[in-house]
């Protein structure tokens, strides 16, 4: 018997699809995009120096990808690449002082949008989405 709903994966991909949209829209007005917002956190919560490779696998992208990310966020003034001292191969990625203002400005950023995105909803709503979207993803983690 075909469902009289429609599939939860549809649901959830189009809520994720207009939730992101939204969100590096935000970003975006504020001179940012997820893929500096997220090195930039990195480097901030992680320590403010960190070699490519780790920030890769915090990030969750691969090196190649990352070094494309890296080229542009450096170009703009927000990092600086240095090579190791001890293992030339290796460069160390640290943020600069106009990284760490571009950090503060969209960490508000993230925050207006958390906050936006959490309107309307109880404390304990919040609670109940965040375990059901965990349910979701260890449904699918064993697949």
């Amino acid at each position: 018997m075909p469902p009289t709903r429609s599939p939860i994966g549809l649901h959830l991909a189009r809520t994720a699809r207009v939730v992101s949209r939204a969100f590096d829209e935000a970003l975006a007005a504020g001179g940012g995009s997820m893929p500096v917002w997220l090195v930039l956190l990195n480097l901030k919560t992680g320590g403010a120096l960190a070699n490519q490779r780790e920030l890769a696998r915090a990030v969750g992208i691969r090196e190649a990808t990352l070094t494309h990310h890296l080229n542009a966020i450096e170009g703009q003034g927000l990092i600086v690449r240095r090579r190791d001292p001890a293992n030339r191969r290796i460069q160390n990625v640290e943020l600069t002082a106009a990284g760490e203002e571009a950090f503060l400005r969209l960490r508000k950023i993230v925050v207006d949008f958390d906050r936006r995105l959490r309107d309307g909803f109880a404390d304990q709503e919040i609670v109940d989405l965040e375990r059901q979207l965990d349910r979701l993803v260890n449904n699918v983690a064993g697949a």
